[in-house]
């Protein structure tokens, strides 16, 4: 491992630009490809769905295995470094395409299209997102410098976030059609391959570490992963809000044109949402250290679940509510972001110091997979939502959605994801590594009970 624990500010910021790629391919689908499905294709809600979900449940099978392949990679750059440029490009180039698609005068062969695209988006996003969220536990051994570099990182994704989930829509909007999502998918491609490049060159100069690769099979270090107690509620816990992201993310579109009633309202939702986010993450990076990590996730997941619980009252309260009770979103999802991302390098950590081993790809692999499986199910969850509430699916724009339709988006966009916040915290709660670590950053706390 290195033998300082200080990062230097050009590492954090290269490191941080990786978000771009992730934050885009994170937000864009999850917000524009179930609308495109339904709306723009003509798919039924259900179908829709599944299309969004399947490729994401192949990465939740995929996330490990990349994992396993960058621990054992042998190259002067690093183990992960090299993958973060070969899977980054062809991330970059399979999402130009998705909404590319030719018309082939056929809904079936047209879904098809997009499912086929979307599973290679899926299986080349695994291979760069897997190690490079398991970089910081190789960069540094400071518990605090963690929390900087997540902070330089949530910082980045959240105004990628704005940038994506407000100028997708806009450039969409702007052409329309069809031809609106091709130009609006191959400027996203631009926006993914300059964070990949960004985070490739930024890292060039950063620590790496030597910890050996873990012995035997990868079912043997899943296994072993598996039977890591503040693991696993750290990740039932970051899955189950992923799962409520998710939700929130497939229903901005829909809230703002179905029940606001207002196209540009998703803009102004994304702004709410990610303004916050990027004007607070220091304040919860200051936060954490003073009260330590495991308090200061609680509390910004508290936020994040009373802002989703307040969006209930869009179908009746001014939309000037609703933004507000968004933006109390964005300043919980900011924390969210933080300190679960910076808590999993710990749980990493701890790992190697006891074992002499490195494991960091498969927890990571793990943790991706879980995180994928969540946002994947969110629009999935959603359009089950939407089916339920008998939502009409068509191209045609002046399409007039059923009292029940409006309940099912306003509700599946706010008392859903309140709902799995609040089950989430069960299982925050019972999170104890953080606690031994806040209270003597050592070697041995360090080694607290995983």
């Amino acid at each position: 491992m290195p033998e300082t624990d200080t990062l230097s500010r050009r590492v954090r910021v290269g490191y941080g630009l990786g978000s771009v790629a992730t934050g885009a391919f994170g937000t864009v689908p999850g917000l524009m490809l179930l609308p495109y499905l339904t709306d723009t294709l003509g798919v039924a809600a259900v179908v829709a769905g599944i299309v969004v979900v399947l490729p994401k449940a192949w990465d939740v099978l995929l996330n490990p295995v990349a994992g396993r392949i960058s621990d054992r990679t042998v190259d002067p750059r690093g183990p992960r470094r090299p993958w973060l440029l070969r899977a980054g490009v062809a991330l970059a180039i399979t999402f130009a395409l998705l909404f590319a698609g030719p018309d082939l005068d056929s809904t079936v062969l047209e879904t098809g299209y997009v499912l086929v695209l979307f599973l290679a988006c899926a299986s080349a996003y695994a291979f760069f997102q897997v190690p490079f969220v398991a970089m910081p536990a190789e960069m540094t051994q400071g518990y605090a410098e963690r929390t900087r570099l997540m902070t330089w990182r949530v910082a980045i994704l959240a105004f990628t976030i704005l940038l994506a989930g407000a100028t997708a829509p806009a450039i969409r909007d702007a052409v329309g059609g069809r031809d609106g999502y091709r130009l609006m998918g191959a400027a996203m491609a631009v926006v993914i391959l300059v964070g990949v490049v960004g985070a490739y060159r930024g890292t060039r100069d950063a620590p790496v570490g030597s910890v050996a690769p873990g012995a035997g099979s990868l079912r043997d270090q899943l296994r072993v992963v598996a039977g890591a107690r503040d693991f696993r509620l750290l990740l039932t816990t970051w899955v189950l809000q992923a799962l409520a992201t998710g939700c929130m993310l497939a229903g901005v579109d829909y809230l703002a044109g179905d029940v606001i009633g207002s196209d540009g309202a998703s803009t102004i939702l994304f702004v709410c949402f990610v303004g916050p986010a990027i004007l607070l993450t220091p304040l919860w990076s200051a936060i954490g250290a003073r009260v330590g990590k495991r308090r200061a996730y609680l509390a910004s997941s508290v936020l994040l679940g009373l802002g989703a619980a307040l969006a209930a009252t869009a179908r009746v309260a001014p939309s000037g509510i609703v933004f507000a009770a968004v933006a109390v979103v964005g300043i919980g999802y900011a924390g969210c972001q933080v300190f679960p991302l910076s808590m999993l390098p710990d749980v990493a950590a701890a790992d190697s110091r006891r074992t002499g081993e490195n494991r960091a790809g498969v927890y990571t692999g793990v943790w991706t997979a879980g995180e994928t499986l969540g946002l994947a199910l969110g629009p999935g969850v959603f359009a089950l939502v939407l089916a339920l509430g008998s939502y009409r699916s068509g191209t045609d724009d002046a399409v007039t959605q059923p009292d029940s339709a409006l309940t099912a988006i306003t509700l599946g966009f706010s008392l859903l994801p309140a709902v799995l916040v609040a089950v989430s915290l069960w299982w925050l709660t019972r999170y104890r590594l953080d606690d031994s670590l806040h209270a003597d950053d050592t070697d041995d706390a360090q080694e607290a009970p995983a």
